[in-house]
């Protein structure tokens, strides 16, 4: 099944979600729109666009702290295998877990203290606080970025 293929099988079977050529792969719940690489008609391509998709049929539209971000990723990806198997398509685990410790690796290099390097807790979307040495810092809310951490100071 090619990309393109898939697109027109979603279409018609989800005619509340829309699907958009874009430049890359993503959900936007305020258009309620899969954006998908037209291009990218590669079977990573395929279940991209598959896991996009069960972001939208789970409604996911917002999280509060990393940790649900990677349970709302972990959720999708589990739709999205469904999904597969309903269309006789085959999603290979190990992608899916590639997937999702890329997520993993960038909450836990977010929890560091950067002060004593040990793990800390989220206390907010932006804020974790270590419970080693009492430090706090700030983290950037954006997903796709080095996870810098900025220290308080009192």
């Amino acid at each position: 099944m090619t990309l393109i293929e898939l697109v027109k099988i979603l279409h018609k079977k989800y005619p509340t979600i829309t699907l958009s050529a874009a430049k890359s792969y993503y959900w936007s719940p305020t258009e309620k729109t899969v954006f998908y690489q037209e291009s990218d008609s590669n079977e990573i391509g395929i279940w991209t666009l598959l896991h996009e998709t069960c972001h939208g049929l789970l409604e996911h539209s917002t999280y509060e702290s990393d940790f649900e971000l990677v349970k709302l990723e972990v959720a999708a990806w589990e739709r999205a295998t469904e999904l597969a198997n309903e269309l006789k398509i085959v999603i290979d685990p190990e992608h899916i877990q590639d997937c999702l410790d890329s997520y993993r690796d960038w909450q836990y290099k977010r929890s560091l203290c950067p002060r004593c390097d040990l793990g800390g807790i989220q206390i907010n979307q932006k804020t974790y606080e270590c419970i080693f040495c009492g430090s706090s810092w700030h983290v950037s809310t954006a997903r796709f970025c080095r996870p810098y951490r900025l220290r308080q100071t009192s």
